[in-house]
Formats: structure tokens, sequence, C-alpha cells
């Protein structure tokens, strides 16, 4: 076992020089067993009187068991210190090793890797991890972020090229029926302050228009124009038309209905919730309609919403479109534009979606995520999302389920408990 990576690496908190203390060899001392409060604090007083240079740390609790490694300096005296060490192990019912240590160089790439397992299993964490070592990267620390209703884990990887290591990973995810991210290391990847959503089969459950199409009578005809367009083999402008152009004369009214017919993802107000705690912008773009997306967007106080808009003339729809579409392209640059009213670098940018008319904002945000998304777009996407809980996308940032329901009960908000998976 090596000392845990200090966060200055090798060239130590002033930076610039590797000084000769850091190159020496040390002393790596791991305490194990049963976590209580205080036990920190005692071994730490039992080191206190002896002149000695604390290198690095790093405590982990994993089911009420606690690993803490520090990686001290040689002491003056090394048989007297691990007389102390030992008794003071045995006071707090621990036990204690001592080993030959030394603080690991600052790896030139770094990645997170997270996983997504709904469940997860043994054998995708020996497969996945099995891959990064082929890689030649080591992985450097594992911390659960979320237990229920799915399990995300998050792998601290080092020794390669996140790019490489994505590419590595993407196939083996597939096999093992997990989710999987790589995102590069550093301040980048917790900086995204905009977040950009498709609303039907993203935000909401289902299709707006094949909602509207079924109260028209015409919902196997909209239905087939619908599959077809979101696999990509259809142009979504001349799909889309025709699709409206099959509501012609339906009242207005059916607008109201299907709008308090819709149902939010699972997960789809925690999101969000949570964005906002953390000052996050959220947005939504929609090929469908702002008769639909305006009300969810107001109901959720997001920020910015585009859509297409129906046109509608003596209380009934015309079967056509008022303006133009916000097709593909349309969607990205709608991103491009949240993000220069919002004054958020595109860098810091996340986009959200499903369909091939996701394709141009999520290639154009800092973070692309594909939610229960076609094959065309998981493969475009810098990270897929295929569990049914919208709120995943959180872990993907590094938040833990317990930090997300920590910060519901401090603002009086009962978290609703998720449904559990099935296997």
């Amino acid at each position: 076992m090596t000392a845990p990576t200090s966060p200055h690496g090798a060239s130590g908190a002033a930076g610039g020089h590797d000084t000769a203390a850091a190159r020496a060899d040390a002393l790596l001392v791991t305490f194990t067993g049963q976590d209580r409060p205080g036990l920190t604090s005692s071994i730490f007083a039992a080191l206190a009187p002896y002149e000695i240079e604390i290198r690095d740390i790093e405590q982990v609790t994993a089911g009420g068991k606690l690993v803490l490694a520090a990686l001290l300096g040689q002491p003056p005296d090394r048989s007297t210190l691990q007389r102390t060490l030992a008794d003071v192990a045995a006071q707090l019912e621990l036990q204690v090793e001592l080993s030959h240590g030394h603080r690991d160089p600052a790896p030139t790439e770094q990645a997170h890797v997270t996983v997504l397992g709904y469940p997860l299993r043994p054998t995708a964490i020996e497969a996945l991890a099995g891959r990064i070592a082929r890689t030649g990267a080591n992985i450097d620390r594992i911390v659960r972020l979320a237990s229920y209703p799915v399990t995300s884990i998050e792998l601290e990887v080092s020794g390669t090229h996140p790019e490489h290591l994505k590419a590595e990973l993407a196939d083996e995810a597939l096999t093992s029926g997990v989710d999987v991210a790589v995102q590069p290391s550093g301040l980048i990847r917790r900086a995204k302050r905009l977040v950009v959503m498709d609303v039907d089969s993203t935000l909401v459950q289902g299709e707006v228009v094949e909602m509207l199409a079924a109260r028209a009578g015409v919902l196997d005809q909209v239905a087939g124009v619908t599959a077809a367009a979101m696999r990509g083999e259809l142009d979504f402008a001349e799909s889309l038309r025709a699709r409206v152009e099959l509501l012609a004369g339906l009242p207005a009214s059916a607008l109201d209905d299907v709008r308090n017919d819709v149902i939010f993802t699972p997960g789809a107000r925690t999101l969000v919730r949570t964005l906002k705690r953390l000052d996050y912008q959220c947005a939504i773009v929609s090929g469908g309609f702002s008769q639909i997306t305006d009300g969810l967007a107001s109901e959720l106080e997001l920020d910015y919403a585009a859509a297409n808009t129906l046109e509608i003339v003596d209380g009934r729809l015309t079967g056509r479109l008022s303006g133009p579409v916000l097709d593909r392209a349309g969607k990205a640059a709608a991103l491009r534009r949240f993000a220069a009213e919002a004054e958020v670098p595109l860098s810091q940018t996340i986009a959200i979606g499903d369909g091939a008319n996701d394709l141009d904002m999520i290639a154009t945000a800092g973070l692309g995520v594909a939610f229960n998304a076609k094959p065309v777009v998981r493969s475009a996407a810098d990270a897929a999302v295929n569990v049914p809980y919208l709120d995943a996308v959180l872990y993907l940032l590094g938040i833990s389920r317990e930090e997300i329901e920590a910060a519901d009960a401090a603002d009086g908000y009962t978290t609703p408990a998720p449904p559990v998976p099935q296997p």
C-alpha cells in the first residue's frame, strides 16, 4: 500500500521545487477497525509529542469500518514511535500496520470514472477494473455516490489519458450492463454552470405530439413518423410539419388537457431543485410546442426555454407552425444563446437529450449526456445514463445522494422515496 497522493503532488504546498523531504523515504501508518467518534483525534494526540512531519493523510469509512493512512517523515526514534502506535491502537481497539512508504509523484493524467448500476454487480466492477489496468492506469480511490434507487460509485484514476480510458471502458460498459462516464479531473469538471435539457422523453415521459395525436385520432400515423425522425432516418423539420399537419382541426383546449396529463420523468424535479441550489442556470429546448413547454418552465422555475409554436386560429390548430422550426441545429443555437445570455462559456455547459435532433447540442456542450437515448446518441455523447431517474445526472458531477437529501432536509423538503430497482 502506498501513501495517498497529496493534492499538491511532489512539488509541495509552495509549488515549483521538489524538496529532499518530499523525496525521502517515509513511514506509512495504517489504522483499521470499527469507526466511532474521536478516533482520529486520539491517534494524532498520541503523535503530538513527536517531532515528526505529516506528509500525507487519507481517511475512508465504509460500512462502519475505518481505514486511516498517514504518511509520516522518518522519526528520530522509530522504535519508541512504534510502541506508542501499538499502545494507542490497543486502547482504541484498532489494528495498526507500519510499512515503508513514499509520497507518489503527481500523475500527469487523471480522470474521474462514474459508474451507475441498476443493480451494480461484482462482475461489472471486476471487468471495469481489469480494463483500467489494461490501459496502464491505476485506481487511486473509490467512493460511493448513491446506493439507491441506483448504485453509483466514482473512481479516481491516474496514469492514462481520459479519452483513451473512455474508449476502453465504453465497450465493457455495454457488455456489463452498466453506465460509465469518464471525465478529465480538475476544476472544469465542477465548474459547469448551465444545464440545457430536451423535453420529450427526457424531462417528461413520452412524446407530447403523440399525446395530441391520440386526441385527434391520428396516433398511429404520427407515431410512425416520430419513430423514424428520432432514429435520424427523416429530416426533423419536414417530419415535424407532417405530424403537425395531421393535427389540423384539433381544439386548442386539447393543449391544456395534454399539459395537465404530462408526467415528469422520475428525478426531474430533484435534478432541477438541486442544480438551482448550486446556482446553476437551467433551460429546456424542445422540438415540441411552446404551449406545453412554457408551462413546464414556469412550474420548475427554469431560466430559459425554447420550442416550436403551434398556430391557432378560431380556437383550433391549423396544422401549421408559427415561426421557424426549432430543429437539431436550432437546439444547438439555443444552447449557445442561453450560454451567452448567462455569460457561461460553452465548456461549462451540460446538454441532456435522447434523440437524433439532440446531437448538435450534445456535441456543442462541455458535457453531453445521452439519457435513455437511441444508439446513435449514446455513441456520440460524453456520457450515457440508461437508468430511469433523471437526477442520476447529478452523480456525473460528483454530487452524492446523501448530499442531495441533506440539502432537501435543510430546506424542509421531504425527498420522496424512489422505487426499488428490480434485478
